[in-house]
């Protein structure tokens, strides 16, 4: 399927040799271990969270098996809506702060043009 496209040459899948590559420059390995640190806190945070649900259904089963709202109890109410609350709130922070980081670096000159000469920024 993928041989079928002719716009650009097409490289197999594990043909690439990492060695081969050519080093990333300064900016872009900042920007890199940045992210992944950031990412990685943000991640670990997440799981935290969700490793607290069940510790509180085995220490907690009284308060969080007790009716929240219309038959909800709260253990459903952590897992299920403010878990994904908090996915989506995480996603708006990563976002934010790469937006943020990526204006701070981002030179006038560096700007992304597309295909068709328009530029990306």
């Amino acid at each position: 399927m993928a041989a079928d496209y002719k716009d650009y040459e097409y490289v197999e899948a594990g043909t690439v040799d990492v060695r081969e590559l050519t080093p990333l420059d300064e900016e872009t390995r900042h920007l890199m271990k940045s992210e992944f640190s950031i990412g990685s806190k943000l991640t670990l945070f997440y799981f935290a969270f969700i490793l607290i649900i069940p510790v509180l259904n085995w220490f907690a089963p009284d308060f969080m098996f007790s009716s929240f709202y219309g038959g909800m109890t709260y253990a459903w109410f952590f897992t299920g809506i403010f878990a994904m609350g908090m996915a989506f709130l995480i996603a708006f922070i990563h976002t934010s702060l790469y937006e943020k980081r990526l204006k701070k670096t981002q030179t006038p000159s560096s700007s992304v043009q597309s295909s068709d000469g328009r530029s990306v920024n």
